[in-house]
C-alpha cells in the first residue's frame, strides 16, 4: 500500500511541475513585444515568398533560398533568446531587424 501511495505522490508531483513549466512558457511568449515584432516580420516575409512563388513571379529555387535565409534568421533569434533567458536585447532586435530588412529587399 505504501508503494502505491508513494507512486501516486510522485506522479502528481511530476504533473504539477510540468504544468507549471507549460504555463511559464506561454506567459513568456505573450509578454515579449520585441520577440513578437520579429516573429511577425518573419511570418510576413514567409507569406510574401509563398505568394510570389504561387504567382510565378519567383522560381521555386529562389523561394527555397529565401526561406532558407528566413530559417537562418529564426535560428539566430532562438540562440539570442537562449542567451538572455527568453528575451531579446535591444541590440539583438536591431541585428535581427537589419537582417530582415536586407532579406525584405531581396524578396
Amino acid at each position: 500500500m505504501k508503494k502505491i501511495i508513494i507512486a501516486a505522490l510522485a506522479i502528481s508531483f511530476c504533473m504539477t511541475t510540468n504544468a507549471q513549466k507549460i504555463g511559464l512558457l506561454n506567459i513568456d511568449k505573450k509578454n515579449h513585444p520585441d520577440v513578437n515584432q520579429v516573429n511577425k516580420r518573419i511570418v510576413s516575409q514567409e507569406k510574401r515568398i509563398y505568394q510570389k512563388e504561387e504567382q510565378g513571379t519567383i522560381s521555386k529555387q529562389r523561394a527555397k533560398e529565401d526561406l532558407k535565409t528566413l530559417a537562418s534568421i529564426n535560428k539566430e533569434k532562438k540562440e539570442m533568446r537562449k542567451k538572455h533567458n527568453g528575451h531579446l536585447t535591444l541590440q539583438d532586435q536591431k541585428v535581427l531587424n537589419q537582417r530582415l530588412d536586407q532579406n525584405d529587399k531581396k524578396i
